[in-house]
């Protein structure tokens, strides 16, 4: 737990879940940054913050909470973002209902007066923003962005040049910069190029042919990555009726590609951003002709699903919180799949080969296989006892 100060307010902040393990903050120096240039300063004025107030892709509530007086809607892409604000809003006594939290698929406002945009990782997902909020953005609009300097490119402010209007950045402070941008409502960018569809590869088992959907923000959107071929091409054979688990599904293929291979298997997509449960939903329907043999669910984990009510669970765990390199996520993972998988249920992994996770899961299951390695890649095995 962590306090953040600002002018409106004494804040005590966390990520979510909280972990006591997990040292990170729940802000960064760009979200200082952009909050005290709100703020004011003896140079400038505070911002006028009278109108419909947007904050786009807040990691864990910072932005949203520091500025909940002023009514904002948040839109972002992630569950666990959202569940932070309204865990850090209780928290620090604020009244959730002041906040209105939209996810990256939801419509946004009609007119939107002040829009804050926390620049993402990933460019594709800014663009798609960019797109989506363009319209309701007008001549008189406060537009400001924010990052560690590390994430502002060119690229990022061609973007906004090109979809909402001319585009300059301040000065680094603490490693962090801000992007000012003044709307032209003369701009016309166009619809934005995503989802964007593409035909897999051969030599990857059943999906080789097909085609793949994927909307803004899915890890490597624009092609199939390598680790995940490599885990296509190694994936378990099964007979019968079996409940398979895509945990952490991405756009879905490695899910619909244990659909295709087993008539009786049901899947379910799980997945804590919600373009990536919107793509895998998209993939599957696509491909198989049966959709009520899927779920799709945007959430914590697994934590909608009963104890033990899983045969197989199939998971290409990230090791990245935005910038930061942790387990904390493969570990929570490997948790919610030895408790869904019933006695004798399998938990297949892809990883890098350096992050060692068959140390943690002959930890938790008391077992470990190697299935299929690389130079590059392992795909582990481990077995609910």
């Amino acid at each position: 737990m962590n306090r953040l100060t600002t002018s409106w307010g004494d804040l005590r902040l966390a990520r979510f879940p909280e972990d006591p393990r997990d040292t990170l903050r729940a802000w960064d120096a760009a979200d200082e940054y952009l909050l005290g240039r709100l703020e004011g300063s003896d140079d400038e004025d505070p911002a006028d913050l009278s109108g419909t107030v947007v904050v786009v892709g807040d990691r864990w509530g910072a932005l949203t909470v520091s500025l909940a007086a002023h009514g904002p809607v948040q839109i972002t892409d992630s569950y666990l973002g959202q569940e932070a604000t309204r865990a850090n809003l209780a928290r620090n006594g604020l009244d959730a209902a002041s906040v209105r939290l939209l996810s990256a698929r939801d419509t946004p406002p009609e007119r939107i007066d002040v829009l804050i945009v926390r620049v993402p990782k990933n460019l594709a997902l800014l663009e798609d923003q960019l797109h989506r909020l363009a319209p309701a953005v007008h001549a008189g609009t406060l537009v400001i962005g924010t990052g560690m300097v590390s994430e502002i490119h060119t690229s990022t402010l061609r973007l906004f040049e090109r979809i909402i209007g001319p585009t300059r950045t301040s000065l680094a402070v603490k490693k962090a910069r801000l992007i000012f941008c003044t709307p032209d409502p003369a701009l016309a960018p166009g619809p934005s190029p995503w989802p964007v569809r593409y035909a897999l590869p051969d030599g990857i088992g059943v999906l080789a042919g097909r085609s793949v959907t994927n909307h803004a923000g899915i890890f490597c959107a624009d092609r199939l990555d390598i680790g995940t071929r490599f885990f296509l091409r190694h994936l378990p054979e099964r007979s019968g009726p079996a409940h398979v688990v895509d945990l952490g599904c991405g756009n879905g293929v490695v899910g619909t590609a244990a659909a295709l291979a087993g008539p009786e298997t049901s899947v379910t997509f799980a997945d804590e951003s919600f373009s990536a449960v919107d793509s895998a939903r998209a993939t599957y329907r696509e491909n198989v002709a049966d959709a009520s043999r899927a779920d799709f669910l945007v959430g914590d984990g697994l934590a909608e699903l009963a104890d033990g009510s899983a045969d197989l669970v199939l998971n290409n765990p990230p090791f990245h919180s935005h910038r930061a390199t942790t387990d904390s996520t493969a570990r929570r993972m490997f948790g919610d799949a030895r408790r869904v998988l019933r006695p004798g249920g399998e938990l297949w992994v892809i990883g890098n080969r350096h992050l060692g996770y068959h140390v943690r899961l002959r930890r938790l299951f008391g077992n470990c296989e190697v299935v299929a390695s690389d130079p590059k890649f392992v795909v582990l095995k481990a077995v609910r006892p």
